[in-house]
């Protein structure tokens, strides 16, 4: 049951979305402007799939050519990072999409309303917010924008399914569920590495053992990636206007300084001191 799957954006979602439709059957063409993002992509979809072999597993292709791949698409997931005209862009593109291609945003946290206006407004658009890695996460949130048709929302509930996944649908609003809790979470954990109230780890490990919370909010936060928790964080702020979603300074210090966290081997721990 191959389904043709196009999907925007080499990093680190992308990649991890390309995984989870590969082992699903799909014929995925993995799109990025940079050939060297591609080249990694490649590479961590062989390795992740020498560790886990499937074969029957689809096909992936990859290109920097968003308009050269869009012919035969079904599907298009867009996974580029939070940064709202580079979304736009996109969607711009994506009128050039064939009438029946499902249009989806990986957002967190951007309006899909929005999305689909920069798309002509469509009522193909609709959210589906993975989480990272997007390969082994269960949950994918539907998010249904204001032009999105019963249709769209119908197809991407089942995309969520066939992909493994366990979809929740939610209503276009600021950070939908996850994110409008979860940045809220992290944020005042920063700021109480800020005030001095207990160091990463303590805060981490009273999240774990209080709450039951499988990993601590600044663990996560080095994980996701601190420059794409500071462009999370405003964008909400500029939706939501709540300064409760306003980036912490050490959080904006860190990622000027370079330290992202886990990938870039410092954050609110030193990985580096670790291994």
């Amino acid at each position: 049951m191959s389904t043709s799957m196009v999907v925007v954006g080499g990093g680190t979602m992308g990649r991890g979305i390309a995984i989870a439709a590969l082992a699903t059957g799909f014929e995925v063409t993995l799109v990025d402007v940079a050939e060297d993002v591609l080249d990694r992509a490649q590479a961590r979809v062989s390795e992740h799939f020498a560790r886990h072999p499937q074969p029957d597993r689809g096909v992936l292709h990859t290109t920097t050519s968003l308009a050269g791949s869009l012919e035969t698409a079904e599907v298009v997931i867009e996974a580029v990072p939070e940064i709202l005209p580079l979304k736009t862009q996109i969607f711009q593109q994506l009128r050039g999409a064939p009438p029946g291609t499902l249009l989806v945003s990986n957002t967190s946290t951007m309006s899909i309303s929005a999305l689909a206006e920069a798309c002509g407004g469509s009522s193909r658009v609709v959210g589906m917010h993975f989480f990272n890695p997007a390969h082994r996460m269960p949950l994918v949130e539907v998010v249904v924008g204001t032009r999105t048709s019963d249709d769209a929302r119908d197809r991407a509930v089942a995309l969520a399914v066939r992909l493994g996944k366990d979809p929740i649908v939610v209503r276009d609003l600021p950070g939908f569920v996850t994110s409008r809790l979860g940045l809220i979470l992290g944020t005042e954990a920063m700021r109480m590495v800020e005030e001095q109230v207990a160091n990463a780890a303590d805060i981490d490990k009273a999240l774990r053992l209080g709450y039951g919370h499988p990993m601590g909010p600044l663990e996560l936060a080095d994980l996701v990636g601190l420059d794409a928790r500071l462009n999370n964080l405003r964008s909400m702020f500029e939706r939501s206007g709540d300064a409760a979603y306003e980036p912490p300074a050490v959080l904006v210090d860190l990622v000027a300084a370079g330290h992202l966290g886990k990938k870039s081997g410092r954050g609110f721990y030193d990985y580096e001191a670790q291994s």
